[in-house]
């Protein structure tokens, strides 16, 4: 039995499009006569008839161009887009790893922030108590834990935010470009979290344009394109097709 199943998946948005010719038209506009206009929508679909299944265990690899669809997926798994088609089932708790660090509040301290975030992805303040050593040495920030995170740099709250994911115990994981978290050195940790889940079982969904290291990781991987997705098999093999159809395009 699958442990992710997305069926006829699909999610669109409205893109709207002022109809500005002239000069005269946006100062209209501007003074506000012109809000009778109704500006003309587009339909964009980021996802179209989606159908996947994923098993308990599987590191599957999420690879495509810029807005192709892949962190929209993501986002949909995890309960923040709602699909405007299709079904969605997931067994088993989930822990998001998207846009680390967005959720932060920039006056509180990040010892604060760790307790905050830990709560929201579903951590008891007591086990978040009992991880607080480990979360501040994984982020290499215990100088700075008591500073408000509004002074910290954009890596350093990253760096934060994937150590409080990465001490979760959850059934699947859901990541969205995290190697570009940190410098190199902070990179081979999140990797070696990553080897760390995929050895205990854990289900791992990754979107990376780094497709070298979704070749080395993962098992299985999706090429979505346009909201379609093209291809779904053994990751060395999709990421070959994926650079062929880059050639082909240039």
């Amino acid at each position: 039995m699958a442990q992710i199943s997305v069926q006829n998946l699909s999610k669109s948005f409205l893109v709207p499009h002022q109809r500005r010719t002239t000069l005269k038209d946006s100062f209209v506009d501007f003074l506000g006569a012109g809000l009778w206009r109704r500006p003309v929508q587009e339909q964009f679909f980021a996802l179209n008839d989606v159908n996947l299944e994923i098993g308990a265990g599987e590191f599957v690899g999420i690879i495509g161009p810029n807005g192709s669809g892949k962190s929209t997926l993501l986002k949909i798994l995890a309960g923040i887009y709602r699909p405007n088609a299709g079904q969605v089932n997931l067994r088993g708790s989930v822990a998001p790893l998207l846009e680390l660090g967005i959720g932060f509040q920039q006056d509180l301290s990040a010892r604060d922030n760790i307790y905050i975030n830990a709560a929201l992805l579903g951590l008891p303040a007591s086990q978040t108590r009992r991880l607080l050593p480990e979360i501040v040495e994984f982020a290499e920030i215990g100088h700075f834990l008591d500073l408000k995170i509004k002074n910290y740099s954009s890596g350093m709250r990253q760096r934060l935010a994937f150590a409080i994911a990465a001490h979760l115990d959850a059934d699947i994981y859901l990541c969205d470009e995290v190697f570009a978290v940190g410098d190199e050195s902070f990179q081979q940790k999140c990797l070696a979290v990553f080897r760390r889940w995929r050895d205990s079982g854990k289900t791992i969904l990754l979107v990376s344009h780094n497709t070298g290291q979704i070749a080395d990781l993962c098992d299985r991987a999706l090429l979505i394109d346009r909201g379609q997705l093209l291809a779904d098999g053994p990751a060395t093999a999709v990421v070959e097709l994926y650079h062929q159809t880059l050639s082909a395009t240039r």
